[in-house]
């Protein structure tokens, strides 16, 4: 983080509490800059943590917006990408994307834990399944970011808000279940012997 941006002419304003879109931080900074007329409306602050600037609209959207959902520690690199890049576009309301990349997520996740690559959708999906990745309750979830993700993928209906969020938190608890928990429970130990 370059905390040390130095930005002209900043001005002080009403404080407003936001989670930064760069770095994460809940911030409530009272610095930055806004329009003459009307006073309010369109509000740049910049950053309490970062010192990036966040735009702040007339309905308190903001730019760059969070990236949905919690990261999730312990992922293989080429997850943890295609699972953030999901998050990223749920901040900039892509839903569609936001859901086919949710789909890739489980590709990724069956390739990296042993399945072949190059096999249809559907197949990483049972081998999950079948290999014991995806929890006895949690055939369901899987079944909705297939069924969304095919949505997305085949069909000219966008995604909505509300299913991309479904599709996100349902991966995020799929990674969590078969990355997070099962380092978190090894414990230190574990992580000394990878070193």
């Amino acid at each position: 983080m370059d905390r040390d941006m130095n930005w002209r002419k900043i001005e002080g304003m009403e404080a407003s509490s936001f989670v930064c879109g760069y770095c994460g931080q809940g911030v409530g900074p009272d610095r930055g800059y806004h329009p003459e007329a009307p006073r309010g409306q369109h509000r740049i602050y910049i950053c309490t943590y970062c010192r990036r600037p966040t735009y702040i609209e007339p309905d308190d959207s903001q730019f760059p917006g969070v990236p949905y959902g919690a990261e999730v520690e312990y992922l293989p690199d080429a997850v943890r990408r295609v699972y953030d890049e999901a998050r990223r576009a749920m901040s900039v309301n892509a839903f569609t994307v936001a859901a086919m990349a949710c789909r890739k997520v489980l590709m990724n996740v069956a390739v990296e834990e042993g399945a072949d690559e190059n096999q249809s959708f559907a197949t990483y999906v049972n081998w999950l399944a079948d290999e014991g990745f995806v929890p006895a309750k949690g055939r369901s979830w899987v079944d909705r970011i297939r069924e969304k993700g095919n949505e997305a993928n085949h069909e000219i209906p966008d995604i909505d808000r509300t299913d991309a969020e479904d599709v996100l938190s349902f991966t995020e608890m799929l990674l969590k279940v078969n990355y997070e928990m099962p380092a978190r429970a090894a414990g230190p130990a574990a992580e000394e012997e990878e070193s």
